[in-house]
């Protein structure tokens, strides 16, 4: 346990030495992110333990907590390469590696130093072979903030975050700054929250210091629900003391003595980091009573989320950690003012708080030197789509959507034109590609009716159905509306139900009129911000993809996604008339007689294609 600021700075910097001595010696690093756990790499981890120890080779490593050559490693955001593996000191990196490739690592590039082309990456954008991530395009094209130490950084161990720069800021802040002047220089950073609104973080912190109260809780919003969106997680399992770090900041500035990790069930493997992490900064009197020697105690404590979406909602979150049904109540009062049980309450998301030890301890000048002026600094991305490369990005504000697309992931990877981009979660808003050299940041965005929101980016192609794209972002949306308001409980619903019309070639200018309407009222009406921005992905379609909506209720869908535009019809060149399709038929559609070409009742067809998958001789086809 250490018992001062001053003693923990001593202790970091001999930590820092020996990880730059360890980084010159023969070492593996194994992803063990959920992307690449979910591809084999704990297996793949396990094997170069075994086969490393039965060969019995000694690299006399000197680590920094314990003496294998085998180290976890957190997200490097490549999660379509999964698994990852490092070879240091030379930084050769290899994707898709298996259980079978371990034994021929060893030999070859542990042992002799040797790269093993069959295993490197491909760059899509040069395609050619690279060795060292630091040599990607996916990579060199990112500016890394706070996913420092790609590859390298010990996502288990306290003593590699302390290695590259950890609890620094808590030692600085321990020994005398006063809280007011930590509020001032969150305010002077600009720095903005990471959940999804933007709000400047250093007001949040402002609120809740100057809030009366001798309890007072500090809480972090892990909620992560967005479908397609990864950046927390990806965070919490990476460098979970950045993030525990920044909490015992914000609890020492605004004078709270205890708080929580709202962490989503759904993560197992960010819940086992962020409470080991929790584990040893007690251990090291980090977190607990008197912490460093201080008069300062603040403890933390994880609570696993049920996986409603809602509960990203700070209101609704609070509402679960108190064990109440997770629903959204009006503001204000703010949790600043009354939160958790009725105390001042800080909530803040988990990239915002990774982001205060930085600007601590590197400056504000520093922070605000990338981004742009009212969006300072970087922010996570997790892009998925019909991408070369996708996973995890770190880019600074002001970057453009194209560079986005073409320069870091490479362009599509079935060679169609990407036509619109879905950005900010199932609230957010789909921007046609006249947009995508628009400026990455909050003001921006807001501008063409769009948000950062947590961080997703959907790309789609141009054989996409924008008004499917809607449709199913809004089925999202209602299913995890908490029911408590009237204007989206049954709001969006109704607008679900307009958009089915449309997919299934029933809509009229009338369905068109109400749904545009009805997307305004529960923007307008609704309780909370699920409510209010889940209506987002209709008028950002309407708006951008109008002539999409005009089209289906003509009777046709532009890009031929919509099956109810189309028909199984049956060839009468082909046709055996061997009734195998009037069998299959659940609905009785077919109809026919020996020796003459069946036919089939287009009024009855259901669509569902069973009759295709049964006709040995490719007579059927889906034409429209």
């Amino acid at each position: 346990m250490i018992k001062s600021p001053e003693e923990l700075v001593q202790y970091i910097s001999k930590l820092k030495e020996k990880r730059e001595k360890k980084l010159q010696q023969p070492s593996v690093y194994v992803c063990v992110g959920t992307g690449c756990t979910a591809s084999g790499s704990r297996k793949v981890y396990a094997k170069f333990v075994e086969v490393i120890k039965s060969k019995g080779l000694d690299f006399k490593v000197e680590t920094i907590d314990d003496d294998e050559p085998v180290k976890k490693t957190g997200c490097c955001g490549l999660c379509s390469l999964g698994p990852l593996v490092k070879i240091m000191p030379s930084g050769i990196t290899y994707s898709h590696v298996t259980v079978d490739d371990v034994e021929e690592i060893v030999e070859k590039t542990l042992v002799k130093g040797e790269a093993i082309d069959r295993l490197l990456l491909t760059d899509p954008i040069t395609d050619r072979k690279v060795e060292r991530l630091e040599d990607a395009t996916f990579f060199k094209n990112q500016t890394f903030y706070i996913m420092d130490a790609i590859g390298t950084s010990e996502c288990e161990s306290i003593e590699d975050y302390m290695a590259r720069g950890g609890y620094l800021s808590l030692a600085k802040v321990l020994s005398g700054m006063d809280r007011e002047e930590i509020i001032k220089m969150v305010k002077a950073s600009g720095l903005r929250g990471r959940g999804g609104g933007g709000f400047p973080t250093g007001l949040k912190w402002e609120a809740a210091y100057k809030s009366q109260g001798d309890i007072k809780y500090v809480v972090c919003n892990a909620d992560e629900g967005d479908p397609g969106a990864f950046m927390n997680r990806t965070l919490l399992e990476r460098d979970p003391h950045s993030v525990l770090e920044g909490m015992v900041i914000a609890a020492y500035t605004i004078g709270a003595k205890k708080g929580y990790a709202y962490i989503r069930a759904e993560y197992p493997i960010a819940v086992e980091m962020f409470n080991k992490a929790i584990e040893d900064a007690r251990r090291y009197g980090l977190l607990g009573e008197n912490i460093l020697g201080t008069d300062f105690s603040f403890e933390l404590y994880v609570k696993e989320g049920a996986g409603a979406f809602v509960c990203g909602e700070e209101t609704a979150l609070l509402a679960s950690i108190e064990g109440k049904r997770g629903v959204p109540r009006p503001r204000p009062p703010f949790p600043a003012q009354s939160g958790l049980w009725g105390k001042p309450t800080l909530i803040n998301n988990v990239e915002s708080y990774a982001n205060v030890p930085k600007i601590i301890k590197d400056g504000v000048e520093n922070y605000r030197s990338r981004g742009v002026e009212n969006s300072p600094g970087t922010k996570m991305f997790s892009v998925t789509g019909p991408l070369k490369l996708t996973g995890i990005i770190e880019i600074q504000f002001g970057t453009t959507l194209r560079y986005i697309l073409e320069n870091i992931c490479g362009g599509t990877s079935n060679g169609q034109k990407i036509k619109a981009i879905q950005i900010g979660g199932p609230s957010g808003a789909c921007l046609p590609e006249e947009l995508f050299d628009l400026p990455l940041d909050y003001d921006s965005l807001k501008s063409v009716g769009a948000m950062v929101g947590s961080g997703g980016i959907v790309a789609i192609t141009e054989d996409r159905c924008m008004v499917e794209v809607a449709r199913f972002f809004l089925d999202f949306t209602k299913r995890e509306s908490c029911g408590k308001c009237v204007p989206c409980r049954e709001g969006t619903m109704q607008a679900y139900n307009i958009l089915e019309k449309f997919t299934q070639g029933k809509a009229t200018y009338q369905d068109l009129e109400n749904l545009e309407y009805l997307a305004e009222v529960i923007k307008t009406a609704s309780l909370c911000g699920l409510g209010k921005t889940a209506p987002n992905p209709i008028i950002s379609t309407l708006k951008y993809f109008r002539p999409e909506y005009i089209e289906h209720i003509e009777g046709k869908c532009p890009s031929g996604m919509c099956t109810a535009f189309k028909k199984y019809v049956i060839i009468p060149e082909k046709c055996k008339s061997c009734s195998l399709c009037a069998r299959s038929c659940p609905n009785g559609a077919i109809s026919g007689e020996r020796g003459k070409p069946y036919v089939i009742d287009q009024e009855k067809c259901i669509k569902c294609g069973l009759c295709v998958t049964k006709c040995k001789f490719g007579a059927i086809e889906l034409v429209g």
